[in-house]
């Protein structure tokens, strides 16, 4: 293993106590009724020994891989689930559409007004660019 393999290594077992901590904490606030849908990316090397957790607990989860060193695991109740699974078949988080990127803040238990303010955000920023077409020529217009 090379020297930027020993070193992404390394870190990786670094934040492991740190990433177990906080799904282990995700996980308490799921069981006792605090959240209904959780998300944590931790360490793509971990990903059996949570799976074995979720597994063991009867929590459904769903699981999308963001690189080759990191994972988002998804868990909760089963319909949101399956709204995740759906929502995020072979697509990336930053591929939703504003609502979906909107529908799941607000399902992840985000600060509904901040998830209003990014929803804005994000159509005031596709808004600003109109697209005008003559003939064959395609101009974009930033207000």
């Amino acid at each position: 293993m090379g020297k930027e393999g020993n070193l992404k290594s390394q870190l990786c077992c670094d934040c492991y106590n740190s990433n177990i901590n906080i799904f282990n904490h995700c996980v308490y606030e799921y069981r006792k009724g605090l959240r209904d849908l959780a998300l944590c990316t931790v360490c793509a090397c971990r990903k059996e020994v949570i799976e074995g957790i979720l597994k063991k607990k009867d929590i459904a989860y769903y699981i999308q891989e963001v690189d080759n060193y990191k994972i988002n695991i998804f868990f909760g109740d089963d319909i949101c689930i399956d709204i995740v699974n759906r929502m995020l078949k072979e697509r990336s988080l930053s591929d939703l559409t504003d609502e979906e990127d909107f529908i799941l803040g607000i399902m992840l238990g985000y600060n509904r007004l901040q998830q209003c303010e990014r929803y804005i955000k994000r159509k005031l920023r596709v808004d600003a660019i109109k697209v005008h077409r003559e003939d064959d020529n395609i101009f974009c217009v930033v207000s």
